[in-house]
């Protein structure tokens, strides 16, 4: 089989707050950028990987959600319990430093963790938990 990852979603409350993190705080292009207001499906992803995307979506919109589903996943939204993503860079130091920058609110800084990887965490504007680890070698 020939299977790569495309495009992960993760939900976004505040499309131009989540923009603005993805594009400035972590240097993604913004690749597209649909519909209106809060309602906006957003694809950004890293300059020079075009086929690797994160698609940044309203959240709960499917019809198969009921009001319940949409109340829960908003109470883990807030908590920063619902979304996350594990990213990775050659530069953890630095890439921190450049988040920091941005007002991003830090989780952790870097650290090197007891299971063999150094790495550092985010929050967006969604509260989606953003993971950044070190590129070994």
């Amino acid at each position: 089989m020939d299977i790569t990852i495309h495009t992960t979603a993760l939900p976004h409350t505040d499309p131009d707050a989540s923009v603005a993190f993805y594009r400035d705080a972590l240097g993604f292009e913004v690749r597209t950028d649909v519909g209106e207001g809060t309602m906006r499906w957003i694809t950004v992803g890293p300059v020079g990987q075009p086929g690797t995307s994160i698609l940044l979506a309203p959240p709960a919109v499917d019809p198969g959600v009921t009001e319940d589903e949409r109340r829960v996943i908003a109470e883990m939204m807030a908590k920063g319990t619902y979304g996350w993503i594990l990213l990775a860079t050659r530069d953890l130091d630095g890439t921190f430093e450049k988040v920091v920058a941005a007002d991003a609110e830090v989780v952790q800084e870097p650290t090197d963790q007891p299971y063999g990887v150094r790495d550092c965490a985010f929050r967006d504007p969604a509260g989606n938990l953003i993971r950044i680890q070190q590129v070994q070698g």
